[in-house]
């Protein structure tokens, strides 16, 4: 077939997927509506991971399900602007891994507003300014962000979705990497990239700077490099120097989505809970072997030292299962005998990892 036929044939198929988009976009309206009558959220969790399933499901390629999830979190994206002017609230600046997850959650199309501290994040979200937030809550190399872990014993807010990111560095300049004079990002990614500058740009002098961000502002009108993420180099209109170029690979960052509810059940879901004990022997030990009695599989337990008195500590713990689910729900009533404080931060899709 001609390749004029063959373009004739994409400006037809073209046309029937904008029309096709357009009416689905009408329903998901009809949809926000009801929602909004009924009380519920815009933003369902649970319903999100059903729709990438059932693609996944439906896709036979050539298009990689990557990319078919990609296009689909566009189309939901700008369902979702559509139905609400929905804001996500994230730990800025712009540009940085925290503003990369959120996108990658919530696409491209809905508001995101850049606030300063991980306070900041649950303050908007609690007093309504922000519909949902995205902070980071543990790090594969660094381990837990405890500041997210200390906002959690004093919020109403729940986790609602988990997002897991891994953490690529780009060099990013506006200039030909032969013409480069410095390279500046924050410490701690100078350090990741240590071995990549000294190969790839030996003799080159480094700047420390506050975040990736500023240093893909830096980089936008003079000779100097910056180390940060892909979003930095599309956000700033930065060429892409180098990719990848941390010494060491694998690092994963996990963030948290949080909301005023948590999500419902999807079957495959993952519950955190925050609690402290009151001063009795074996109090840890006997909360544990609730989950276990219950054959509830835990994924994570985090101290963190308890503001109320010296020397005693409250617990965060993820498992696997909903908080609707009967056995979590045993456990949960059970716990609570061991337990002066027990708070369910919340249930949601569980991330494959």
């Amino acid at each position: 077939m001609s390749l004029e036929k063959l373009r004739k044939q994409i400006d037809i198929l073209d046309e029937e997927l904008v029309q096709l988009l357009n009416e689905r976009v009408k329903v998901a309206l009809e949809i926000g509506k009801t929602k909004k009558k009924q009380g519920g959220e815009i933003y369902v969790p649970s319903r999100e991971k059903d729709v990438f399933e059932r693609i996944a499901g439906f896709n036979k390629g050539p298009l990689p399900e990557k990319a078919a999830r990609a296009i689909y979190r566009e189309i939901m994206s700008a369902a979702l602007a559509l139905e609400s002017n929905l804001k996500i609230a994230y730990l800025g600046p712009p540009a940085t891994f925290t503003h990369q997850a959120a996108r990658s959650k919530f696409g491209a199309s809905v508001d995101y507003q850049s606030v300063g501290t991980i306070t900041d994040v649950f303050t908007v979200v609690e007093n309504g300014t922000a519909d949902y937030g995205v902070v980071p809550i543990e790090n594969s190399t660094e381990g837990a962000v405890t500041h997210t872990f200390d906002q959690f014993t004093c919020t109403p807010l729940k986790i609602c979705a988990e997002i897991y990111l891994p953490v690529s560095l780009y060099l990013l300049a506006s200039v030909p990497k032969e013409k480069i004079t410095r390279v500046c990002s924050k410490q701690e990614a100078l350090g990741q990239c240590r071995r990549w500058l000294s190969e790839n740009l030996p003799g080159i002098g480094v700047e420390a700077v506050n975040s990736t961000s500023l240093a893909a502002e830096m980089a936008v009108k003079s000779d100097c490099a910056a180390i940060a993420s892909a979003l930095a180099a599309e956000l700033y209109d930065l060429d892409i120097i180098g990719e990848g170029i941390q010494d060491i690979s694998g690092n994963v960052t996990r963030f948290l989505v949080i909301g005023r509810t948590y999500s419902e059940p999807t079957g495959d879901d993952k519950t955190s809970i925050y609690f402290s004990f009151r001063n009795e022997v074996g109090a840890l030990h006997d909360a544990l072997d609730v989950l276990k009695e219950n054959n509830i599989n835990m994924t994570k337990i985090e101290s963190r030292p308890s503001k109320n008195k010296a020397w005693e500590y409250c617990f965060f713990v993820d498992f696997e299962g909903h908080a609707d689910d009967p056995n979590v729900k045993a456990a949960l009533q059970a716990l609570e005998k061991h337990c002066a404080v027990l708070n369910v931060l919340g249930s949601y899709p569980k991330v494959a990892t």
